[in-house]
């Protein structure tokens, strides 16, 4: 071996301590793009190159990305893409092999950068880390040059540690990112619905990885009630961005559906199909009537809830269950309906509560249904936890979602507080024409409690508090034939302004036996009696 060769070696060896000193400990608090930034400073350094730059796989494009150029930093600022297998780097990509171009003037180069810059000679190697290709580091020169294979061995060991760390650093950036976005699309909290009583968890499956489960519930204009679980395939933040439209979906092809929770899935299948055809999806919708009487259900390869009714354990609930979302061919969805009476338990889940490995899925299945019973739903949450997932961490991520039925009859009176504005009005009528028929009255007299209510309440709204606004409290109780209805504001009420004020409180007096008004520098509160006969 001659001098000459040892010292370059030698010096090569001192150059690739450098870049892996830097690579393991300088650059570990550096973003991606500023990590990369710093290493091709370096690269340039120890290749003695004009230019360097480093683009990323963007997989579901199939194009290479300009995400950090040293030298030709236009690429990056101009969003440079080089599909796969064309041009210099896309070629590099393609082969997954290194490419050294010595005269750019006759080669097939695509990007017109290299030509501005007056770059003549290229060498470029694949990122690939767990044999799973990244991207592509090159460097440049304006002088014309002939790359040796020494020069192709220290850029593609360079190269091989890059990958490493780009891979680190790209998938706890993924995963953070995945996480806030997975968190700013589940419902932080469930919304209170007078008459229903719900209960939710969930828990993130193997090393806290995100996974595509999402859960929701929310009403309706018409006043029916919609709840969903759901598990997009896959990890990470596609399955969480899938995630998030689906929900986004549900929502929206919820409005206005009349109680057909198998059109709206069927709408989401096609959805998905159109727009996100390499996913798949499972999912169990919900549609509660107004009346919270019956729950219509469709099942896309999703485990059905469980119900309980009884004072016994809860059963499975025999609906049709049809393929996933996203999956070919088309079939025309079910859907069946369950009867839900005062005090019933209704549980949703997503499978990673009943899948074990190693373990019978009808036994779990088994033990799922002894632990929902007719019990508050916090209380039902937290008895499926205890019995399904114990002390260990599971393996999926888990979605539960429990609702329970009150027996208003045997839980009353009836109390609600709301904000004074008129989007409280329905909340308010549904709650108590659901509440009046559980304790019995007939449906004339539902209606005439309605309208009493319903002005009082629609007074409060529009006259009880300024532009900061104010709480509405509505309370019924029964008393042997009576209903007593107190309607109170905690405002000052402003002066009625216009023509026909005061039809609201000739309405009440119209269809209540007793009407009883008292105002003070507390707020106003109006009482009102309703003698109620019983439904037939």
């Amino acid at each position: 071996m001659s001098t000459d060769a040892a010292g370059t070696r030698k010096g090569a060896a001192d150059r690739l301590r450098d870049i892996e000193s830097v690579t393991d400990a300088g650059l570990a608090r550096l973003s991606v793009d500023a990590m990369l930034v710093e290493l091709l400073d370096r690269v340039r350094d120890i290749l003695d190159a004009d230019t360097a730059a480093v683009l990323l796989l963007d997989a579901p494009s199939g194009q290479l990305v300009a995400t950090a150029a040293r030298g030709i930093e236009e690429e990056v600022y101009q969003g440079m893409r080089i599909p796969l297998g064309r041009g210099f780097a896309g070629r590099i990509a393609a082969r997954r092999q290194p490419v050294a171009i010595e005269d750019t003037n006759d080669a097939d180069v695509v990007n017109p950068l290299f030509r501005g810059k007056g770059i003549r000679s290229l060498l470029g190697v694949p990122l690939v880390a767990g044999g799973q290709l990244l991207g592509v580091l090159h460097v440049g020169t304006r002088a014309p040059r002939h790359f040796g294979d020494a020069d192709v061995d220290l850029l593609q060991m360079v190269a091989d540690r890059v990958a490493l760390a780009t891979q680190a650093r790209q998938s706890e950036t993924e995963r953070r990112a995945a996480v806030v976005l997975q968190r700013s699309l589940l419902p932080e909290r469930l919304p209170h619905v007078p008459g229903l009583e719900t209960a939710m968890r969930y828990i993130a499956g193997g090393e806290g990885d995100v996974g595509g489960d999402w859960y929701d519930l929310f009403t309706l204009p018409s006043g029916w009630v919609c709840m969903t679980v759901g598990d997009v395939v896959g990890r990470g933040l596609r399955a969480a961005v899938v995630m998030g439209r689906l929900r986004s979906a549900v929502r929206a092809y919820a409005l206005g559906n009349r109680g057909d929770p198998a059109a709206i899935l069927d709408r989401i299948d096609r959805m998905l199909r159109q727009f996100e055809p390499d996913e798949m999806a499972t999912a169990v919708l919900g549609l509660l009537e107004p009346s919270f009487e019956r729950l219509h259900l469709s099942v896309a390869g999703h485990p059905a809830p469980v119900v309980a009714t009884g004072s016994g354990p809860a059963t499975y609930v025999d609906v049709p269950v049809d393929p996933p979302l996203g999956v070919a061919p088309r079939v025309r969805r079910r859907a069946a309906t369950i009867d839900v009476p005062p005090g019933a338990v209704v549980c949703f889940y997503s499978d990673g509560l009943v899948e074990r490995r190693g373990q019978s899925l009808d036994a779990r299945l088994r033990r799922l249904c002894e632990a929902v019973t007719v019990r508050p739903a916090e209380e039902v949450c937290t008895t499926v936890m205890l019995q399904l997932v114990g002390p260990d961490r599971p393996g999926d991520d888990i979605a539960l979602l429990t609702l329970r039925r009150l027996d208003l009859a045997a839980a009353t009176p009836l109390e609600l507080v709301l904000p004074a504005v008129a989007s409280s009005l329905g909340e308010i009528r549904a709650a108590l024409k659901r509440w009046a028929t559980d304790v019995g009255a007939a449906p004339d007299d539902v209606m005439d409690l309605l309208l009493a209510v319903g002005e009082a309440a629609s007074n409060v709204v529009e006259h009880a508090y300024g532009p900061k606004g104010g709480m509405l409290d509505v309370r019924l109780e029964r008393h042997g034939s009576d209903v007593i209805a107190t309607v109170r504001d905690a405002g000052q009420w402003r002066s009625p302004r216009g023509h026909n004020r005061g039809r609201g409180m000739r309405i009440i007096e119209s269809v209540a036996d007793e009407v009883r008004i008292d105002r003070g520098p507390q707020g106003t509160e109006v009482v009102i009696r309703r003698r109620v006969g019983e439904a037939d």
